[in-house]
């Protein structure tokens, strides 16, 4: 190690050092102030959908781009890169996430950059202000009895009426009428602007992150996806023959019915397990309490409490009734100034999915707190790489379930036990073996596609469906869809709209988490990965904040290697499961 130190510090060029120092500062000292006003401002429009909010939330994204795309800097910075051998490993860093963010806002195409974050802002307001209906809407378009995300979802979840489902289904999916054309203008325009930098698709632009090309990401998720095929297979089996039972239907030779399951896009497949529902044990709770335990769980670990200003400014709950205010329905964590202003936005409700959610985006927070030191410098203050960040969320979610947990937090009774095997089912169902092929497959190949091959928006329909029955086995549950020129089923999935090309950051995450998982329990506590507790254990916190405080200053195969001892793979998410495919394998058996 201290060969290596040596040999870095006289590698380094004084004078280079220096120099290239002065323009990291000044770069930060303007892009901190920047960056905290279009957060500030992306934040108003995501909590308070209107005109006015967008107005300013493009405004702001405007003068970012400006900042982050000036033809100065970019040219600064590459002539500091090509001087890399003088430099620190750090200020090389430094550099290269200066040129990426450059890469989405090049300041020569100002008019064309401008033209795509307004268009984007306005696709999210029509996506946060859209209100779904069940009924005949008004002559202006407006529903008598307006339904919430939580509304179609608590319906998808619960109705064994395939006619009331089918008809809540398709309300899901009105929204993507008004974003087809949207997503289409933004299609383009996200192209040109990563073309114009160098890249061979926005697609492209994004993997870029990973140190890859966007065939090369495909590749890797589609062997992700093989990894995972016999047991997706297996616990398809059983998902259609239990769906059919239910709803008193034959049982489909082929692909699930879309409206048969409880999620609109088929990603998780909860409610099928009997014995494991732990609703029941959050009646009692206050949506307060939700947040305030999975606090507790970090607290535990030795992180610290949060700060002020996470509970004042914070929006964790739904609109009140009463208030005409809309916000946006889909949980995140908000670093606003890269600092100590952090935040959330939920919509809690006291069930088992939001405690799971809240330990989930109380992860990215606990990873903003570790990693907002001086010794990460703002532009990395960031997860080792964009799946690293959801992993850690995912981890949390992990972590909460554990039956040792749940009786360690009073959420069951001490003497409360699960059957192992429907515990893994209920986890593959609504966490893990359902969401694989729709990360890896139907979303990431859907968007690589829009992007990367430029599909027709008149094949947006058609295509999507395609996919989703390729990967997923699911089948659209009126063929007339895919002819309807209107509907676009693709745009209903939030991401597609306002968080582009990325959704391979959930699988890689996915994966990520599973090899933390087993380190943690065999290696940490040595416990069984399938019921351990991670609570009030300091080395489990130690081996976190080792991974989280390091933000972006390491290549994230490195962050990863030097965590589990292993490169990214499937090893350990295959064996957690292994017992379950196994089950599963025979009760397909004698049902045949």
């Amino acid at each position: 190690m201290l060969t290596l130190v040596l040999s870095v510090a006289l590698a380094a060029e004084p004078a280079a050092v220096a120099g290239a120092q002065s323009f990291l500062d000044d770069y930060h000292s303007l892009f901190l102030r920047l960056y905290t006003l279009d957060a500030n401002a992306s934040w108003d429009a995501a909590t308070d959908v209107s005109p006015l909010n967008e107005g300013r939330a493009t405004a702001a994204s405007q003068a970012t781009a400006a900042f982050v795309g000036d033809p100065r800097i970019i040219a600064e910075a590459r002539a500091w890169k090509a001087r890399s051998a003088e430099l620190t490993p750090l200020q090389v860093r430094q550099l290269d996430a200066i040129l990426y963010a450059a890469g989405d806002a090049p300041g020569d195409q100002t008019l064309l950059v401008n033209t795509r974050i307004a268009a984007e802002t306005r696709l999210r307001g029509v996506q946060d202000a859209f209100e779904y209906c069940l009924e005949a809407r008004d002559a202006a378009g407006k529903c008598p009895h307006p339904l919430s995300a939580n509304d179609i979802d608590e319906k998808l979840g619960t109705s064994v009426d395939v006619a009331e489902r089918l008809k809540v289904w398709t309300a899901a999916k009105e929204i993507g009428v008004p974003l087809k054309g949207g997503l289409a203008e933004l299609r383009t325009l996200r192209n040109d602007v990563a073309r114009k930098s160098g890249y061979s698709s926005y697609f492209g632009y994004q993997v870029s992150e990973y140190g890859m090309t966007a065939d090369e990401m495909m590749a890797l998720l589609d062997q992700l996806n093989r990894d995972m095929a016999p047991l997706y297979k297996e616990l398809h089996t059983w998902t259609k023959r239990k769906l059919a039972a239910r709803y008193g239907q034959p049982v489909p030779a082929g692909d699930i019915p879309a409206h048969w399951l409880p999620n609109r896009w088929g990603q998780e497949w909860g409610g099928l397990v009997d014995g494991v529902d732990l609703d029941p044990y959050f009646a009692d709770k206050k949506p307060e309490w939700i947040t305030k335990s999975a606090e507790q769980f970090y607290v535990s670990l030795g992180f610290p409490a949060l700060p002020p200003v996470f509970w004042e400014k914070s929006d964790l709950f739904p609109v009140p009734d009463g208030q005409t205010r809309h916000k946006n329905s889909h949980a995140s964590a908000w670093h606003l100034d890269l600092d100590g202003d952090i935040r959330s936005l939920m919509s809690i409700q006291p069930d088992a999915n939001w405690f799971g959610t809240a330990h989930h985006e109380l992860g990215h927070i606990y990873y903003y707190v570790s990693y907002t030191r001086p010794e990460v410098p703002p532009v990395l203050r960031r997860g080792a790489n964009r799946a690293f960040h959801e992993g850690i969320g995912e981890l949390a979610n992990v972590a909460a379930f554990q039956p040792a947990y749940l009786r360690q937090m009073g959420i069951v009774p001490k003497n409360h036990k699960v059957d192992p095997v429907k515990q893994l089912l209920k986890e593959a169902l609504e966490q893990t073996v359902a969401f694989v092929p729709f990360a890896t497959g139907t979303m990431s190949r859907f968007e690589y596609e829009l992007y990367e091959k430029e599909l027709p928006a008149d094949q947006f329909q058609a295509r999507w469906w395609a996919i989703v029955g390729q990967y997923q086995g699911i089948a659209v549950p009126d063929a007339a869809r895919l002819a309807d020129a209107a509907a676009c089923d693709a745009c209903t999935k939030t991401h597609v709209i306002d968080d582009p090309a990325q959704y391979y950051d959930y699988a890689l995450a996915t994966v990520i988490k599973y090899q933390l998982h087993e380190h943690i329990a065999r290696k940490i506590l040595k416990q069984d990965p399938h019921d351990c507790n991670y609570y009030d254990n300091k080395e489990v916190g130690a081996f976190l904040r080792g991974i989280l405080e390091k933000g972006s200053t390491e290549d994230w195969r490195k962050v990863l290697r030097d965590a589990t001892g292993e490169e990214l793979s499937t090893r350990a998410m295959v064996a957690h499961f292994e017992p379950l495919r196994k089950w599963l394998e025979k009760e397909n058996k004698k049902a045949r």
